[in-house]
Formats: structure tokens, C-alpha cells, sequence
């Protein structure tokens, strides 16, 4: 299960296939260094995201 508090980049390393869903957000920090030290919470918030955004994010992001 992925959780908002886990980091970007340990979540495409192991879900390699919800890359395509941060990307269709616009959301591109899986191909930057922050995806190893940031969370997908973090990472949400600084592209101005509200907590029901990422909460809806982590939500697909499990469908997929």
C-alpha cells in the first residue's frame, strides 16, 4: 500500500507503474534527486496541492 509519507522514489522503484499518474498531475519529481529524500506529501505541497489533493493522489495512485 502507498502511503503520502513514503519517498517518491522508493515509491516508482517499486511501483514503477504509477510513474504515468504523477506525471498526468504534473507532478515530474520522480526524475529529480528531491524523489530520494522527499515524500510524496512534500512533493504534492510544493506544487501548491491541498491535503484532499493528496489524499485523492495517494487514492489513485493505489488504484492503479
Amino acid at each position: 500500500m502507498i502511503k503520502k509519507d513514503m519517498l517518491i522514489g522508493e515509491v516508482i522503484s517499486k511501483h514503477p507503474e504509477v510513474a504515468e499518474i504523477f506525471l498526468e498531475e504534473g507532478i515530474f519529481c520522480i526524475g529529480c534527486g528531491a524523489a530520494n529524500y522527499e515524500t510524496i506529501e512534500q512533493g504534492l505541497k510544493v506544487h501548491g496541492k491541498s491535503e484532499e489533493e493528496i489524499k485523492n493522489f495517494v487514492k489513485k495512485l493505489n488504484k492503479k
